[in-house]
């Protein structure tokens, strides 16, 4: 590998969350020293991912067919949507075991600042998707699970706005979850007692 190479793999890697100029240093050297055990099995794993992955078609859940696992079981309580800023809060949640129903990922949260609008997060398409579950499946509670930020607040009450006239309970997850807090990083006994804890949304 040459330096340009090793360069741009360290790169790369200091992209990733969590992960800072001497973090990806680390790390690309421990997979240079253990090629065979580590990085090759890795870029077959990223080749894998990259080619077989994408978001279900219904939920934006990553799946390797049209609609995920989630949306396709038929044992889920149709009559209830989990609407979530990211695919880690959907696992999240089904790690915590403490929702049934089925979800909504919307790619994040509104900021305008970073260029997140309505149309980034696919909110047209969130708003059709319950309008006709609505009225097909009779669904009851919309449960909406953005984080305790600003941005995940803000994004809640644009969508409950969006929603307002369907013949729906809107409800927003409550005490346990710390203002600032974000889902992907909660214990599952903080995250049961904040789904069991959730309040209707007043309109």
């Amino acid at each position: 590998m040459s330096d340009d190479g090793l360069q741009n793999l360290i790169k790369r890697l200091g992209k990733l969350p969590g992960l800072g100029p001497r973090s990806a240093q680390r790390a690309a050297l421990a997979l240079i020293k253990n090629k065979e055990q580590t990085m090759l099995p890795l870029a077959q794993a990223l080749h894998e991912v990259a080619h077989r992955y994408r978001p279900c078609v219904q939920c934006n859940n990553l799946t390797e067919l049209d609609k995920c696992t989630i949306c396709n079981d038929p044992r889920r309580d149709a009559r209830r949507l989990c609407i979530v800023e990211d695919v880690s809060d959907l696992w999240a949640m089904e790690r915590a075991g403490v929702f049934q129903g089925r979800y909504f990922v919307l790619g994040g949260c509104l900021n305008i600042m970073d260029g997140r609008g309505p149309s980034e997060l696919g909110i047209d398409k969130l708003v059709s998707y319950v309008t006709s579950i609505s009225t097909s499946e009779d669904m009851c509670e919309i449960i909406l699970a953005t984080s305790a930020t600003v941005e995940g607040q803000t994004t809640a009450h644009y969508i409950a706005e969006r929603l307002a006239g369907l013949t729906i309970t809107l409800s927003r997850l409550a005490h346990g979850v710390p203002v600032g807090g974000e889902l992907n990083y909660l214990d599952d006994g903080t995250l049961a007692l904040a789904m069991k804890a959730r309040t209707p949304l007043t309109k």
